[in-house]
């Protein structure tokens, strides 16, 4: 067993003594209903030094930066936080050091999935201890070929019934190359302690039809990025978790703000600003009518590469990436700031 930093040992203490009291019920915020996950999270980056050790001096002063901005919370350890490169001990330090760094009034979200039902279950549990106040549950992939809805509907049950804390479901396609069936997301929205789900394949047709079909029950449905944000608000979507909101937060707030008060045409305006920043730095299934043209193949190729560079020119921390993700080259630096500075954010 890997031995875990004091910060977290810190925290496990304090998380037993509250006695975990946000239980299974789904951290209900009134009589029967779920915890309310509505508006927007900036996707967390992992920060690192250039010996590749997590830096999280680095990461209090970019959430202390970020703290700033009308978020409804963060998310740390999904797919920007490059939780498949850190070890299971400096997971829950990423956790630990979010939830003493951040706003009390902020939800943090953490991504705590892992390719077994049984692991999942753990650090989902050892999560809660340091302070996540959801579990963003990415699917298990690497047998992508048997995870049908059955196994899917099996693994998040066993999660969602021994989680101390709500669970979010978490389909991110161009990573897992695994959607979440809708069907397997209509049987899961009925369980008490799933309160939503963040899709980040982009399919708009899709997150329409899982708010239409999951209508009658208490749950909510998060963009995974910003580039498809309107139209998820326009299908009854109530946030969004978004990769580019580390580095426009507020542009990314503005467009919600916009889209909540029924400002439509101004809310147009601004997110066909966001489009083109957000492919370059959002590792998504990008419209092919966006990789035409001679920088086509670098585009797709920015993530969170590109991302960590922004970050650096918005005035935060970006810093190395853990390998094998290596930095960008000058040709791609390039073309990243160019669909910054072609829609007037640099």
């Amino acid at each position: 067993m890997e031995m875990l930093g004091p910060r977290v040992w810190s925290s496990v203490r304090q998380g037993l003594n509250r006695g975990l009291s946000r239980n299974v019920g789904g951290w209900a915020s009134g009589e029967g209903r779920k915890v309310d996950i509505a508006g927007i999270y900036p996707a967390v980056t992992t920060p690192f030094t250039a010996t590749a050790e997590v830096d999280y001096g680095k990461l209090e002063e970019n959430l202390h930066k970020l703290g700033n901005i009308p978020f409804r919370g963060f998310l740390v350890q999904g797919s920007n936080g490059e939780f498949p490169f850190l070890a299971s001990n400096e997971r829950l330090e990423v956790v630990s050091c979010a939830r003493q760094a951040m706003p009390k009034d902020k939800l943090l979200l953490a991504g705590s999935g892992c390719e077994s039902t049984q692991a999942t279950v753990e650090m989902t549990v050892s999560m809660a201890q340091v302070g996540a106040d959801a579990a963003l549950v990415v699917t298990p992939s690497y047998y992508r070929g048997r995870m049908s809805s059955a196994a899917l509907i099996h693994h998040y049950t066993k999660v969602a019934d021994h989680s101390p804390i709500p669970v979010v479901l978490y389909s991110v396609p161009a990573n897992t190359g695994l959607d979440l069936p809708v069907d397997a997301v209509v049987t899961l929205s009925q369980h008490p302690n799933i309160v939503g789900i963040k899709d980040s394949g982009g399919d708009v047709t899709r997150i329409g039809l899982m708010v239409h079909k999951t209508r009658r029950q208490d749950f909510q449905v998060l963009a995974g990025s910003a580039g498809f944000l309107l139209a998820s608000y326009a299908v009854g979507a109530v946030g969004g978790v978004c990769a580019l909101a580390n580095v426009l937060g507020a542009q990314v707030c503005q467009l919600e703000r916009l889209c909540l008060t029924g400002q439509w045409e101004d809310a147009q305006k601004l997110q066909l600003r966001l489009i083109e920043p957000n492919t370059a730095v959002y590792q998504c299934r990008i419209p092919q009518a966006l990789l035409t043209g001679p920088d086509s193949q670098v585009t797709r190729r920015f993530g969170i590469p590109g991302l960590k560079k922004t970050m650096e020119w918005f005035g935060y921390y970006g810093g190395p990436c853990r390998a094998p993700l290596q930095e960008l080259s000058p040709a791609e630096e390039e073309a990243l700031r160019l669909a910054f500075t072609n829609n007037g954010w640099l």
